[in-house]
């Protein structure tokens, strides 16, 4: 495919695709681009997820398409794999590309422009955004915006996604790429490179396989090319001897070949000043967050401040939604109180079972709220650098962290982030402990709780630093949980850590907002859905079959019921933890999702019109008259939570990431720790209370 035998493409069929290096604000620009006319997936067969949305142009409508963030086309993982898969248009039920979209930090011009050059020789036509050329200028650095798009041979359009800028240049820019061919300025090979391409060239065509300049880059240049064809062992291995005749390392060859290149087309038209003191001042205070001890007190400062304060400011909002459902429940009782079976179902499944989770809508936005300020002002890359000297010693490194504190928000998305790290069985840990750590679908458990048994007892003080210690539990388990499965059972070697640390930036509401919404959304879209179904299911488990006397209470009628009976007889198992057998109904029936759990209990609590179900569980009682639910009892249902894999998602995710053989690994080994951690809870806690 050479940039010659395109032709320009009609914009209602196009496919763009947005390429850049990590933290240059390529999802950002897709976002301001498509506004919420997305929708995320996967490619097909595998885990690497899709995010495509709707773009308009003057002339028509485009679909853009996100790529994952790479520094090279060099696949090293299976994101780059899906990249080059993609602009090669061999990526399954995705059509090719008719342009691409180059995000680049205008203040990092030279490295990123090496992923532009490698991308022009697709024979795509590229138009070039200069994102962040508000940071560059503040940084001194002076761009000629005009010399450099006529060095390139492509548009160059100065953006700053965040505020909207530049947006309908950039629109314009696309419009006309999509009519014109790519006029990339070609990097100029020396006659033995040129040579050694020529030979897996006549390789490749011979077999049937023509490439692209791309792929012929990839095949000569990179240590384990991903491309296959009969004879191309051969091929390479006599590319590289005329290289090696010539003096050059096939190894090191493309970068130091492609800079030279770069070096003489940005020479004169990008300068970049000596740092000022204002503009490294905000820099300082990395001594701080990136000190061995300095920096985890901040971490855990931090990350106190956000978990307190999700249990404080959430609990009006709460409180307000339990009012809404307990008005709309009241109504819908009386509206059918001449059809008992309907009323139940209703009432007792469907408003408390879905209605019991929406409740805790605003902690989960509120939690999400905290990420995106964490990850948008450049924070979370200076908290992986100090996790890095905290993961050394148990065979993971800084990469790892990244998806394991994204799982705080949830453990599907981070364990598909692990698809960054090179190293396979370095991957496959952080995959296996990634669960470990409280995800926002632990929440609502924590907080019933908490709310319902510490804080009365201990104040909002003490409330909130049990969730706060609910959510470290998980970080501090996974720790030598990972040294023993990389010591013993995969045998993982110490891996090296690079990082860029990016500039510190104030987060953009409008951003962050974003973020907020799609988290929520996705999370009543969640509650609507799966656990209404479950819902619906419990209630119908918990009614039938119905008692022959009309005489017999509700209560009675519960524990004659499927579900009754069948927790009766699984209740032994959970005795130890000090579990009861409505306990342990909802443990079991939360095991397709976490969120379940509150749902149930407020199904088999049956809590009254105006009710809480804190209250109910508050008052229940053993045959003996002593209370079930105790602070220590409370603590090991959150322990059992905390460190149980009870979550569907994330188990099909772990599946089709590692297999379903270590997916299964870490179902059985989280669920027995769990059960060991919340019988330890139980009974220490219950000898110390005496």
């Amino acid at each position: 495919m050479s940039s010659a035998t395109l032709a320009p493409v009609r914009t209602a069929s196009a496919l763009v695709a947005v390429i850049g290096n990590p933290n240059t604000g390529k999802s950002s620009l897709f976002n301001a681009l498509t506004g919420i006319r997305q929708h995320v997936g996967n490619y097909p067969g595998i885990t690497v997820e899709r995010k495509e949305g709707a773009c308009r142009l003057e002339d028509g409508e485009v679909t853009l398409i996100d790529l994952p963030g790479t520094y090279s086309l060099a696949a090293m993982s299976a994101d780059e794999q899906v990249i080059i898969d993609v602009l090669s248009g061999r990526q399954a039920e995705t059509r090719a590309p008719s342009a691409v979209l180059c995000v680049v930090d205008a203040s990092n011009l030279r490295r990123n422009l090496f992923l532009v050059s490698q991308v022009a020789e697709t024979g795509l036509p590229v138009v070039v955004a200069l994102n962040m050329i508000d940071e560059a200028r503040q940084r001194g650095v002076t761009l000629d915006v005009p010399g450099l798009a006529a060095r390139l041979g492509v548009p160059v359009v100065p953006t700053v996604a965040v505020k909207g800028e530049g947006l309908p240049e950039l629109r314009r820019a696309l419009s006309e790429a999509l009519r014109s061919k790519n006029q990339f300025a070609p990097v100029a090979w020396p006659p033995a490179v040129v040579e050694a391409r020529g030979i897996v060239a006549d390789a490749a065509a011979k077999a049937g396989r023509p490439c692209s300049e791309a792929e012929i880059s990839r095949l000569l240049f990179d240590v384990e090319p991903s491309l296959a064809f009969t004879g191309m062992i051969e091929a390479r291995a006599r590319a590289h001897k005329v290289l090696e005749s010539a003096g050059i390392d096939p190894v090191s060859a493309e970068a130091f070949l492609r800079y030279r290149h770069l070096d003489g087309l940005i020479g004169g038209v990008a300068k970049a000043a000596e740092p000022t003191p204002a503009a490294e001042r905000p820099y300082k205070i990395d001594k701080l967050f990136t000190h061995r001890v300095g920096g985890l007190l901040v971490f855990l400062a931090l990350m106190f401040g956000v978990f307190a304060s999700v249990y404080w400011i959430a609990k009006p909002l709460m409180d307000g939604i339990k009012w809404l459902f307990d008005s709309l429940g009241g109504w819908a009782g009386g509206a059918l109180a001449g059809h008992p079976m309907l009323k139940d179902l209703v009432v007792d499944g469907v408003i408390k079972g879905a209605g019991g989770v929406i409740t805790f809508l605003p902690q989960i936005l509120i939690l999400f709220l905290y990420v995106a300020i964490l990850e948008d002002s450049g924070y979370m890359a200076r908290a992986a650098f100090l996790m890095d000297k905290v993961f050394s010693w148990t065979g993971l490194n800084g990469k790892s962290f990244v998806p394991m504190l994204s799982s705080f928000a949830c453990a599907v998305p981070a364990i598909m982030t692990t698809r960054t790290i090179e190293d396979p069985k370095a991957r496959l840990s952080t995959i296996l402990v990634s669960p470990l750590m409280s995800c926002s679908a632990r929440l609502p458990v924590y907080v019933l709780m908490i709310g319902a048994f510490i804080e009365p007892k201990y104040g909002p003080l003490w409330a909130g630093v049990a969730l706060f210690a609910m959510h470290l539990l998980g970080l501090v388990a996974a720790i030598p949980i990972a040294f023993v499965i990389n010591r013993f059972l995969l045998k993982l070697r110490p891996l090296p850590f690079i990082l860029e640390m990016p500039p510190y930036r104030m987060p953009r509401p409008l951003s962050v907002g974003r973020r907020m919404f799609l988290s929520g959304r996705e999370f009543v879209v969640r509650a609507g859905t799966v656990i209404f179904a479950i819902s619906i299911i419990i209630w119908a488990l918990s009614y039938f079959p119905r008692p022959s006397s009309p005489d017999v209470d509700k209560s009675a009628a519960l524990e004659q019921s499927v579900l009754g009976r069948f927790g009766k007889a699984v209740q032994p198992v959970f005795a130890p933890a000090g579990f009861d057998w409505k306990t342990t109904v909802a443990v079991l029936a939360a095991f397709p999702a976490r969120e379940v759990v509150v749902s149930t209990l407020g199904i088999l609590y049956s809590v009254e019109e105006g009710g809480s179900l804190n209250k109910e569980m508050a008052q229940a009682k053993w045959p003996d008259g002593r209370a079930v639910f105790t602070p220590a009892m409370a603590a090991a249902v959150m322990v059992f939570f905390a460190f149980c894999l009870q979550c569907g998602s994330t188990m099909a995710v772990m599946a089709r990431e590692a297999s379903w053989k270590w997916a299964g690994f870490a179902f059985v080994y989280m669920t027995t720790l769990a059960w060991i951690a919340a019988v330890a809870t139980y009974q220490i806690g219950r000898s110390i209370s005496g």
